[in-house]
């Protein structure tokens, strides 16, 4: 009886995330037509702090192996990170603003207001600009992503303000936020997963 109904909850979870899925390339695969590795995968996702399949995950479940790497990693930076979930959270949507992915950002922005990020900030963000008002820690996160992602790399002084202001350990989280992101972002533009239609989004989705 309690198989049933664990796997009854299952089905309902990842029935449910197909609700923002509109026009994947990759279609949804049923718990029962999965093989053995990819229901292993989408349990671990399901029963973990994310409790569904939302996002990228759909797509990742076609290199099992791969999905189960990269969604420890991003269990990581997501919830066990040394930075303030405002950094964190601002990290992730301008990754999402770089790569155009309409989906992302759907997902993150109200999760980078909920951790106490201006809406201000966020919808300069959403619109490519240096928000005009930050505090000194998202000052240094801002200049980080921009230089990383335009320069590929980050001069001394802004490396030295993010030790100073992380530590070693922050400034390697802030580096991994981003590497992570911009893969679960290309896997989202690459597989045309879609917020729904009637979300309000600050930039065209990339590639559509």
């Amino acid at each position: 009886m309690k198989t049933m109904l664990r796997a009854g909850a299952l089905c309902l979870l990842f029935a449910g995330s197909a609700l923002a899925l509109t026009g994947e390339r990759f279609p949804e695969i049923p718990l029962d037509k999965m093989t053995p590795a990819q229901r292993t995968i989408a349990d671990a996702i399901m029963s973990g702090p994310r409790k569904g399949m939302s996002g990228p995950f759909n797509a990742w479940l076609r290199s099992p192996e791969l999905a189960d790497r990269l969604q420890k990693v991003g269990e990581y930076v997501r919830f066990n990170t040394s930075l303030d979930k405002r950094l964190n959270e601002m990290a992730i949507i301008m990754t999402a603003h770089y790569w155009g992915s309409q989906y992302e950002w759907y997902a993150h922005a109200p999760l980078a207001a909920k951790a106490g990020l201006d809406p201000e900030t966020i919808a300069a963000l959403g619109a490519g600009r240096k928000p005009d008002k930050m505090k000194d820690d998202e000052a240094i996160v801002w200049e980080f992503n921009t230089q990383l992602r335009r320069d590929h790399g980050v001069d001394d002084a802004i490396y030295a303000k993010a030790v100073d202001k992380f530590g070693e350990n922050g400034v390697m989280d802030l580096v991994a936020v981003n590497g992570y992101y911009d893969v679960v972002s290309m896997t989202l533009n690459v597989a045309h997963v879609s917020p729904p239609k009637d979300a309000e989004l600050p930039f065209r989705q990339a590639g559509r």
